[in-house]
């Protein structure tokens, strides 16, 4: 039997009529790749002097910054003038960087009653989180920080997350690669043995320790344990999920090799951000979710930088520049090798064919900092960048420069659009970003 495209038409009579669904066409509609979502979160801002292209339009030019994409100019977008309104408020860090995919304004506050808002990773995951074994995927290098930043009055909780489910709730990051592939494997085999109720029975046995161990201690403890709770909170739907069959329909889209396992403690920073990068490789193509986002470092970060060549001092250190010459060109080193980063990632993607496509074809995959220069804590012009084609919805290869102060959430309409995922507003979103996506 011949496969009907969703697209044939009835045609006669005058009128032109639209097919419903056919069987005929189920095998179109599986051919086609899902698209995927990626959030890559630096922490501290970059050197402006090093990040801006010349040029506009498709008539650009690779920065300093940006020199390690040029294998992928034509797959990536660079985007000029936007900021996030709702977080030029507060203190340098924390208000900006918790709601680089929220575009809220979080609640000040010293303890566990935090509040900000769902986050466009977590609104997408939602929609289609019965299309895959895991909604999403949420990775990071460094501890989640706890207790209060005594300087701003902010709980540092609100600097260890970019997702969020809802208001209260920021998700779980993991941390170990070794685990990660374990769960990634796990997810796409199903559920093997009594596995998923001990991991439930885990998670019981956590928080009904911690309720007996908050009337023990004083109110300084307490606030550290609700933190680490709030956090805990996010697994239970995940766990939840795991001893749930994920529908028949879905089908892993490419094999994992149990005994690939990476090593569970990374020599140093470098190792450990690449292994992670290579776990959001291994969750797109094998479908078994379509959504992750990966924190470089948790806010404030001063992660040491030495392993790069005329690099002496940490990240955040050299963020506060005081525009010393000598800093700034480390400060711009250091943005340039997260930049490598996120290529390596994207020529990974771009190396898993499908069909006649490839991953990062049918891939959006965002790189942001939420500062643009740190010394400045400064939340306008934001170094935003998103790398991939969205199935063929994003017109990529483009430098897009929009009037100044242009909303950060326009783009996460557009993305969700993309996706597959379309809203009419986004925080404080005015419509879909002008110029991304083909009309």
């Amino acid at each position: 039997m011949s496969t009907l495209s969703r697209r044939t038409l009835l045609k006669g009579a005058g009128v032109t009529l639209g097919l419903p669904w056919l069987e005929a066409m189920a095998s179109t509609a599986a051919a086609k790749p899902p698209i995927r979502m990626a959030f890559l979160y630096m922490p501290n801002g970059v050197n402006i002097h090093g990040w801006w292209p010349e040029g506009k339009g498709r008539d650009w030019k690779l920065s300093q910054s940006l020199q390690p994409l040029a294998a992928l100019k034509d797959d990536v977008t660079v985007f000029s003038n936007l900021w996030n309104a709702n977080s030029k408020g507060g203190d340098g860090h924390y208000v900006k960087e918790a709601a680089i995919l929220t575009c809220q304004t979080i609640k000040k506050t010293p303890g566990a009653d935090i509040a900000n808002g769902v986050s466009v990773d977590q609104l997408a995951a939602q929609r289609v989180a019965h299309l895959t074994p895991l909604p999403s995927l949420e990775l990071g290098v460094s501890p989640v920080a706890i207790g209060v930043d005594a300087v701003v009055g902010y709980t540092r909780v609100y600097g260890s997350h970019i997702a969020w489910a809802n208001a209260t709730t920021p998700l779980a990051r993991e941390l170990n690669p070794r685990l990660v592939y374990e769960r990634l494997f796990r997810a796409a085999s199903g559920p093997k043995g009594n596995a998923a109720k001990m991991d439930a029975l885990l998670l019981d046995r956590v928080q009904t320790d911690a309720k007996r161990l908050r009337g023990q201690v004083g109110q300084a403890d307490k606030i550290r344990l609700d933190e680490y709770m709030s956090v805990m909170r996010s697994l239970e739907e995940r766990v939840e999920r795991a001893t749930r069959k994920t529908g028949d329909s879905w089908k892993p889209r490419a094999a994992m090799d149990p005994k690939a396992l990476p090593t569970d403690r990374p020599v140093d920073h470098a190792e450990h951000v690449r292994l992670m990068l290579d776990m959001i490789a291994v969750a797109f193509q094998t479908d078994t979710t379509r959504i992750a986002t990966f924190m470089f470092g948790n806010s404030v970060s001063n992660v040491s930088f030495r392993f790069l060549e005329g690099v002496t001092a940490g990240h955040h250190d050299n963020s506060h520049h005081q525009n010393d010459p000598e800093k700034l060109r480390q400060y711009e080193r250091v943005a340039r090798w997260h930049v490598e980063q996120y290529a390596y990632l994207m020529q990974k993607l771009r190396d898993i064919k499908e069909g006649e496509s490839n991953v990062l074809d049918n891939s959006m995959v965002m790189f942001a900092s939420a500062l643009n220069d740190g010394n400045k804590h400064d939340p306008h012009k934001l170094p935003i960048l998103l790398g991939g084609k969205g199935g063929g919805r994003v017109d990529a290869g483009q430098h897009l420069v929009y009037t100044e102060d242009s909303p950060l959430s326009n783009l996460y309409v557009s993305m969700l659009d993309a996706f597959g995922t379309p809203v009419e507003r986004f925080a404080d979103s005015t419509g879909p970003i002008a110029g991304l996506l083909h009309a």
